[in-house]
């Protein structure tokens, strides 16, 4: 249990609405930074369960699709899981700058440090973020946090492998007069507080809309109606928007209808993730000229030849609530089965993110590919894919020869299981690959219109 509960509750609830003091996240240097992001998991568990809950109570259909709430989820991991091998160059950027520039002598322990950084952190954030729907390369990692067609909490985890390697840039021109523990303290706390308004249940907090990103503000930004295209790109605060012009509230008449411009109709992970590079790709050999092929990479997502940098609004399909989603039918065991091997998975990723810095590299890389190709035979399974049997019968046969040849290294590493807790391990993957391997003749058989 300590694995999973890092802190107490309160403590965790106050870190999601970014209701923290200066005192108690004070860090002298980037290592005594807490992983907040990480400690916060379980609290993510138990909003999506209670908004899941709270939903059903109010008679609220499809609160969470499982298909696309797994799909945000797995997705969250994803980033979570590349981001171990990318991470540090951020660190190095901001204190070079922070060593070599330093203009004023702020310390680490400056309240007014403190609230400046949260300030200038936001407003870091409301660039990125802008930059990131205007620029098309930056579009491309982007994209995936809008690809739900639902909008509630899983949706907040569904997020990017590639963004971060942009993202921090936003931030340098703190990084001379802020110390770098600051720094990414705040952009911690930024990305923890949008957690919440990821939302449909909260409709509006009173007279704070005016001056922080709510659910209300946030769903605008997620919507593919003409009027939310581009608008309300705030963190926390709204009031870089209202100073930028970019604002738009929520307009009750016209209901939000969320997701991408041109839905991609798939919950396959890798594909989500790179998607819009192979548009881009195809684009960039398409259009005639090296300007226009330069163009596809740095103008806007709905830029073409002869059209202004961001594109046309009237290219924008004028579509209106409500509208058909992705949605393929799973049986009621498929949709049992994808929820439990989920969970399993999602107990296992945080047992794997607490002892990971403990593992050969070796062992790490192994577990990574596991979890990569757990995930995407979770997509296969909830697109429906004619080969999804297959790849989950190769998943469970392979975690059962890892059981089988390993099992002193999988007791140490999950920390000392006990033999009831291994045995029962043994006994769901081997019921499992007698679930799927009776469905492989799909494999064989005629490919198209096959169903689980």
């Amino acid at each position: 249990m300590d694995v999973l509960v890092k802190t107490d509750a309160l403590t965790g609830i106050r870190r999601l609405l970014y209701l923290v003091s200066p005192n108690e996240t004070y860090a002298q240097y980037v290592s005594d930074i807490p992983d907040y992001f990480k400690e916060s998991i379980v609290f993510f568990v138990v909003a999506i369960i209670l908004e899941l809950a709270v939903g059903l109570l109010q008679g609220r259909e499809h609160v969470t699709r499982l298909a696309d709430g797994v799909t945000s989820i797995t997705a969250g991991m994803f980033m979570i899981l590349t981001a171990l091998f990318i991470k540090g160059f951020d660190v190095l950027a901001f204190t070079w700058l922070h060593h070599q520039f330093h203009s004023l002598n702020l310390s680490w322990d400056s309240p007014l440090a403190w609230f400046v950084c949260f300030v200038g952190v936001d407003l870091g954030y409301y660039w990125f973020h802008r930059m990131a729907h205007e620029v098309n390369f930056m579009w491309a990692a982007h994209q995936v946090h809008h690809s739900s067609e639902d909008y509630n909490l899983t949706t907040a985890l569904r997020q990017s492998i590639t963004q971060r390697l942009t993202s921090w840039m936003f931030y340098l021109p703190l990084a001379p007069f802020i110390p770098p523990s600051t720094i990414l303290v705040h952009i911690q706390f930024n990305t923890l507080y949008q957690f919440w308004i990821h939302t449909e249940l909260i409709d509006s907090i009173g007279p704070l809309e005016y001056i922080l990103n709510t659910p209300s503000h946030h769903r605008v930004h997620h919507g593919r109606n003409r009027y939310c295209i581009d608008k309300n790109y705030g963190g926390t605060l709204i009031i870089f928007d209202r100073i930028f012009g970019t604002f738009e509230a929520e307009k009750k008449s016209d209901e939000v209808v969320y997701g991408l411009v041109h839905p991609l109709n798939s919950y396959n992970p890798i594909y989500i993730q790179i998607c819009h590079y192979q548009w881009m790709w195809h684009m960039f050999w398409e259009v005639d000229g090296i300007m226009n092929k330069l163009a596809v990479i740095w103008k806007g997502p709905g830029w073409e030849p002869g059209k202004p940098r961001m594109g046309l609004i009237e290219d924008i399909p004028d579509i209106h609530y409500p509208q058909p989603r992705y949605d393929p039918k799973l049986p009621i065991w498929g949709s049992v089965y994808t929820l439990a091997h989920t969970l399993l998975n999602m107990l296992v990723f945080s047992i794997y993110l607490d002892m990971v810095g403990g593992l050969s590299q070796w062992s790490a890389l192994v577990l990574m590919v596991y979890f990569i190709f757990s995930f995407t035979c979770v997509g296969a399974i909830c697109d429906n894919r004619w080969y999804a049997p297959l790849m989950e019968s190769l998943r469970c046969l392979a975690v059962l020869a890892m059981l089988s040849v390993s099992e002193d290294r999988i007791t140490m590493f999950m920390g000392g299981l006990d033999a009831v807790v291994f045995t029962g391990a043994r006994v769901l993957y081997l019921l499992s690959v007698f679930v799927w391997l009776p469905q492989c003749f799909h494999f064989f058989g005629p490919k198209k219109n096959k169903q689980l």
